[in-house]
């Protein structure tokens, strides 16, 4: 796989980004958890960032909340309901950008009961929402991303993902639905789906790079306050603090994002994480191996998702950065 020297990866500084004016990115999610500081570092880096929510007022408590951290952050609120499948066309069209140099695929949603929830299209809801909404929304980025130099897709995936293993014959959990192992298969699907994409990508020779990144263990008790979005109380804070040891603040969650859309050293198809376990620290390159590197299963998960989709990301051969083009195959 792809690697940095460690040399590069000590260098690199959470509290010290590169600058990244000029450069538009797309956070789905943005506006709470660990997409919400995904997005405010990325504005602090003087990038033009576009927080993906469906729900405006909590998007304009975001963005109130990051030029609060950030004076004369460049941010834009984006619609996006990644539940409803055919309504992404249109988010990606009210972009009205001539380019996208990266977009973080952070959205999700994590059901702790029974029962069985569906999406508008019928979908699971976890799996309809955290892969097949990414999964067709990429499609419709395409050509903006290819537009960029060297556009990104960052998907953020999840240590819950580690301990599942999906069934190829149901996806969507129709035989027997478990809440946390469906989420937990959601995520692994986030991470196929990325590690495939960038194979593809490799292949058509496009300059676009999929990268996987996951924020390790973040808590809101350790996460600092950003009212109205996050707010902690002292108590919160001491009860924590235990915890500290083996976890972190969604704050520091968001760093291995963070890296992978402006490190220069990032290469696709790789594997960011934090340092310590993978659970918390600064982030670090991390080996992609065991049942993530399952090129046959990723292959066939790819299948599946365009069937359900009616769609798949397409990026043909670049000529150059500045004239790409891409679609989306449609089935």
């Amino acid at each position: 796989m792809p690697s940095v020297s460690p040399s590069k990866s000590q260098q690199w500084g959470v509290h010290r980004l590169p600058r990244a004016e000029g450069r538009n990115i797309l956070v789905t999610g943005g506006n709470a958890g660990i997409g919400y500081f995904v997005a405010e570092q990325l504005a602090g880096a003087g990038a033009t960032v576009v927080l993906g929510s469906r729900n405006t007022d909590k998007a304009r408590a975001a963005m109130d909340s990051i030029r609060a951290c950030v004076p004369g952050a460049r941010l834009r609120h984006l619609r996006l309901d990644l539940a409803e499948l055919t309504s992404l066309r249109s988010s990606a069209e009210a972009l009205e950008l001539d380019r996208l140099d990266a977009v973080v695929l952070n959205a999700g949603v994590a059901l702790d009961d029974p029962p069985r929830q569906v999406t508008e299209d019928g979908h699971e809801f976890m799996f309809g929402i955290n892969h097949l909404g990414h999964f067709a929304l990429t499609g419709w980025l395409a050509p903006l991303l290819s537009a960029a130099p060297a556009g990104r897709i960052v998907t953020v995936g999840s240590f819950a993902a580690r301990s599942e293993r999906l069934d190829l014959e149901d996806l969507q959990s129709t035989r027997d639905y478990r809440p946390k192992r469906t989420y937990g298969r959601s995520k692994l699907a986030q991470m196929y789906f990325a590690f495939e994409l960038d194979r593809r990508l490799r292949a058509a020779g496009s300059t676009v790079l999929s990268v996987v990144a996951h924020p390790g263990g973040a808590l809101d008790s350790l996460t600092p306050s950003r009212p109205p979005v996050h707010e902690r109380s002292a108590g919160d804070r001491l009860r924590g603090l235990p915890a500290g040891l083996l976890v972190q603040g969604k704050d520091a969650g968001a760093w291995p994002m963070v890296r992978a859309v402006l490190d220069p050293e990032v290469r696709g198809g790789q594997l960011w994480e934090p340092r310590v376990f993978g659970l918390r620290g600064r982030p670090r390159l991390a080996p992609v191996q065991g049942h993530f590197a399952d090129t046959a299963v990723a292959a066939r998960l790819w299948e599946g998702s365009r069937e359900l989709v009616g769609s798949e990301p397409y990026f043909p051969a670049q000529e150059s950065s500045t004239a790409a083009t891409a679609s989306i195959s449609t089935s």
